[in-house]
């Protein structure tokens, strides 16, 4: 027995296609006994030789997928191609329904706009501590190790010992601006202006910084002990004072202060878990004192109480609410983490301008240099993703005379080689590398079709106009997820890049508009 394919496939298509019009809700007439074959001319005409990619709606999707079947239809009842079995029809068109599936199913599902963020203004968040020419550091190397890791910002104080001269230096060789403060334990307010007043004038200030952690470096102002297991109030007279000479200053009463770190340790309730005191508080300095206008933490990616690798290791770390694990921002200005006095909720926490003035891993037990190096990719992101403008991991080279707490940090060598966590640094900052700030991204309607809870992703705009986004995995505890990241349409080149790797594309892809990934613990990077 002969049987025609074009009557096979005719029948089954006809019936597929009633249930599916009746599904979608189209009505489209068909002459010549209600079927009527689609002209190959007509699937051009519909999408004008756009690639599939380019299809935005479901609908679309499915009419596209409909011109297509009756295109192959046309081509084969054109050539006559007569079958003597009808399982092998049915195999053909099994073959060709999958493949207008496939074909066609690559950007089906709702994608939603997302607005981009300046690359400049991402990079210029990378920052980390150093003591620039102390403790065996030189200028030369810090100048070196800067450029090459692509660091916007440092952290220094007088404890380092630096002279204006040698700052404004490093700001002019690499472009880091100099978060400069009290820092631990000193107490001179004139000697911080006047030095943040010749940086700011030279172009070389970022901000000016509180006390580091008066838990662990006592203080004595006005010849009143502070901090430790002392009185907070001296810490909290001391910062409040910084705050307005700051900004009555002419020169400097634009620049951001940072509040001190680790205030959730405060003894008594001096208020500093507010940056202003709100009225009703039943606090020890008065309502209305400005201590800072950003929040300051020192969040590390591990603590005590959470030690070892998890999955989302720095998006939780990064977290504003009570959810973080560690020595986050609710431990310190939501619910402090000592005595648990109360300060802003946690709706306010989550706008709450903040930096991070300190964070970090350290080598030992799982996590190698290799590993390393991925957590600071991911914390870097997960940070600035999570609202904090700025952020500095501890610490840039091993100094002196804290050989045994700096080793397992740094991120070059004594001899400023650098180490695993700067070359992907390097890779990193080299491949998103802008200079010129976005004053008004751009949006992306794209999505991550099932996207994992360890998969994250940043989009950011150059100054030329191309996108790069950032997809990063947090799967710390092993493995590796598969994702499909959809771009809401069709472009010409797509290249992806592996900071793991190299600063050249691993994989260019073009007249597409959806990229398919693996990953890890780890960011890869789209440019589009």
């Amino acid at each position: 027995m002969r049987i025609s394919l074009k009557s096979i496939l005719t029948s089954i298509l006809y019936n597929i296609r009633f249930i599916l019009f009746h599904i979608h809700g189209w009505k489209i007439s068909h002459p010549k006994s209600g079927f009527g074959m689609t002209p190959l001319s007509d699937v051009f005409k519909y999408h004008h030789l756009r690639p599939f990619a380019s299809f935005r709606t479901e609908r679309e999707i499915f009419k596209a997928k409909y011109l297509f079947q009756d295109a192959v239809l046309k081509i084969l009842s054109r050539t006559h191609v007569i079958l003597k079995s009808g399982f092998v029809a049915f195999f053909i068109f099994g073959i060709i329904s999958m493949y207008s599936v496939n074909v066609f199913s690559q950007t089906s599902g709702k994608t939603k706009a997302t607005k981009a963020a300046s690359a400049n203004t991402f990079l210029n968040s990378i920052g980390i501590n150093t003591s620039i020419t102390a403790g065996g550091e030189t200028l030369k190397g810090t100048i070196r190790a800067l450029n090459y890791a692509g660091i916007r910002w440092v952290r220094v104080g007088p404890n380092n010992r630096n002279s204006t001269k040698e700052m404004i230096e490093l700001h002019k060789q690499s472009g880091a601006k100099i978060d400069y403060g009290l820092l631990s334990g000193f107490t001179n307010i004139s000697a911080i202006v006047d030095t943040a007043e010749i940086l700011a004038r030279n172009g070389a200030l970022l901000a000016i910084e509180g006390n580091n952690e008066p838990n662990n470096f006592g203080i004595t102002y006005k010849g009143v002990k502070g901090g430790n297991g002392a009185s907070w109030l001296p810490v909290a007279k001391v910062q409040r004072d910084l705050y307005r000479t700051v900004k009555h200053n002419p020169v400097l009463k634009n620049y951001p202060v940072w509040d001190i770190s680790e205030n959730g340790a405060e003894r008594q309730n001096v208020g500093l878990q507010f940056l202003k005191i709100p009225k009703g508080t039943k606090t020890m300095m008065p309502a209305g004192t400005k201590f800072a206008d950003f929040a300051n933490c020192h969040n590390y990616i591990t603590h005590p109480s959470w030690p070892g690798l998890h999955d989302n290791q720095t998006r939780r770390s990064a977290d504003p609410d009570s959810l973080c694990p560690v020595d986050g921002l609710y431990g310190n200005y939501g619910l402090t983490w000592r005595k648990h006095f109360k300060g802003y909720n946690q709706s306010q926490l989550r706008s709450l301008p903040r930096v991070t003035t300190e964070t970090g891993y350290p080598i030992g037990g799982k996590v190698n240099e290799e590993l390393q190096a991925r957590l600071y990719l991911d914390l870097y992101l997960s940070q600035f993703k999570r609202g904090w403008s700025h952020t500095a991991i501890y610490i840039l080279r091993i100094r002196n005379y804290e050989v045994k707490t700096d080793k397992p940090f740094a991120i070059f060598k004594n001899n400023y080689t650098p180490k695993q966590p700067a070359r992907y640094l390097h890779i990193f900052t080299t491949i998103l590398s802008d200079k010129k700030m976005v004053n008004e991204p751009g949006k992306l309607n794209y999505s991550i079709t099932n996207k994992p809870k360890t998969v994250h992703n940043l989009l950011l705009q150059k100054s030329n106009g191309k996108f790069y986004l950032v997809v990063w995995g947090e799967k710390f505890t092993g493995g590796s997820e598969k994702v499909t990241v959809k771009l809401g349409r069709s472009f010409r080149s797509v290249k992806i890049y592996d900071p793991t790797t190299g600063t050249k594309a691993i994989r260019t892809l073009h007249n597409t508009g959806f990229v398919r990934l693996t990953m890890s613990d780890y960011p890869k990077i789209i440019e589009l």
